[in-house]
């Protein structure tokens, strides 16, 4: 799944437009913003009376960091126009299930970026 959804939101030109860093776990130190970091906060697999039936339900957080509002909040809502609702492939729909707005701690004000997370929900066939 990790890879299909990389895949799937690099190849947006919406996305393409704002960023070309969209990276799992952390953003590497020295890249500019704007920037897209995901996060598998769960992964549940589905099952049936005769064991797994091949579909995941799987919540990843999508943190877009910029160095200004504006930017982050740019970048957040072509993720989720690209995102919201999607199905195809081996994505069998994603849904929002939420979203927060933020700003990175630190001490120096001019580093710390601004970020709009927000957590879909994923499912997937395997």
């Amino acid at each position: 799944m990790e890879r299909q959804l990389r895949a799937l939101l690099e190849a947006d030109p919406a996305i393409a437009a704002i960023t070309a860093h969209i990276n799992w776990g952390a953003h590497p130190t020295g890249l500019p913003w704007p920037a897209a970091v995901l996060t598998v906060i769960s992964d549940t697999q589905g099952y049936t009376l005769d064991g797994p039936d091949g579909l995941s339900a799987i919540r990843v957080q999508i943190d877009c960091y910029a160095a200004t509002y504006d930017a982050a909040k740019d970048l957040s809502r072509a993720i989720r126009a690209k995102l919201s609702g999607y199905s195809g492939g081996q994505f069998q729909g994603v849904f929002l299930a939420g979203l927060r707005d933020g700003r990175e701690g630190g001490t120096n004000e001019a580093d710390r970026p601004f970020r709009v997370s927000m957590d879909f929900m994923v499912h997937f066939t395997h």
